[in-house]
């Protein structure tokens, strides 16, 4: 019997190579692309695929909320697909999960598919479905507690690491994020709203729908006549503050202003 797949990554061209690495294995048979994960989600529940080559980073609903919303009976059997997302990196390795790590590697695609034939054909199911429960539940908490500390971006064919302390602000492109890191900018595959929710807030701040910025690179703040307010950046760099935020801005700055002249006192013992 052939297993029956799916395959969802909003990037045609990651489709495409696990389209063409599976043509090589004639136990699988494709059912199914899907472009995101509202697709996916529809396309799961009334097609029941056996396995799912799932990216995790997806407009509109990610792969591991995705599963979040699936019945716990109807989940397939996944092989995530990512370019970082650490947190979950590390729920895979405790909970045995397999992943592929962006770019593919054609080993390492081998290595996931084998395993979960292994699966598959045996008694393993429910033991991998109360990992899979697991692994939601750990990457929701971890999600919740841990902010982003580094992103994956594509340059050229080459996948680098950018650190947070690098970020001098973030912009909204659509469904994406334009960081800007000095003169660099690099397209990530996260909307602004989930980075302001995932980003350290002491460290940085949304000033406009359409605009982070990272707090110690403000420079100034200047008052503007519609009672919206202006942001310069160290590197010269000026963003509108709509008024939605501008109240929380001040706040904020007003506060390190104040922690910066007066900070928190130790209280020493001398003995005599």
């Amino acid at each position: 019997m052939k297993i029956r797949v799916l395959v969802v990554d909003d990037e045609p061209l990651a489709r495409q190579g696990v389209a063409l690495r599976l043509q090589h294995h004639h136990d699988i048979e494709i059912i199914g692309e899907c472009v995101n994960g509202r697709e996916a989600q529809e396309f799961i529940l009334q097609q029941k695929p056996d396995l799912v080559f799932l990216d995790i980073q997806m407009p509109y609903l990610n792969g591991i909320d995705l599963l979040r919303t699936l019945p716990p009976e109807t989940h397939p059997f996944v092989i995530f697909l990512t370019a970082f997302d650490e947190y979950v990196l590390r729920a895979f390795e405790v909970h045995a999960i397999d992943y592929l790590l962006k770019p593919v590697d054609d080993a390492r695609f081998s290595a996931a598919l084998q395993h979960a034939r292994r699966v598959l054909g045996n008694q393993g199911a429910a033991e991998y479905r109360e990992r899979m429960q697991n692994l939601l539940r750990t990457g929701q908490e971890e999600t919740t507690e841990s902010p982003l500390r580094e992103f994956s971006v594509r340059v050229g064919k080459q996948v680098r690491f950018v650190n947070v302390d690098e970020i001098d602000w973030i912009e909204a492109q659509g469904d994406y994020a334009e960081i800007h890191v000095g003169t660099r900018t690099h397209l990530i595959r996260e909307s602004l709203s989930v980075l302001s929710n995932r980003l350290d807030a002491g460290m940085f701040i949304r000033i406009h729908r359409g605009a982070i910025v990272r707090v110690n690179r403000i420079a100034s703040i200047s008052s503007l006549p519609n009672r919206d307010c202006c942001v310069t950046l160290q590197n010269g760099t000026a963003l509108r503050v709509s008024r939605t935020y501008s109240d929380h801005l001040r706040k904020l700055l007003r506060n390190k202003a104040a922690l910066r002249m007066n900070p928190p006192s130790t209280d020493r013992t001398t003995n005599r």
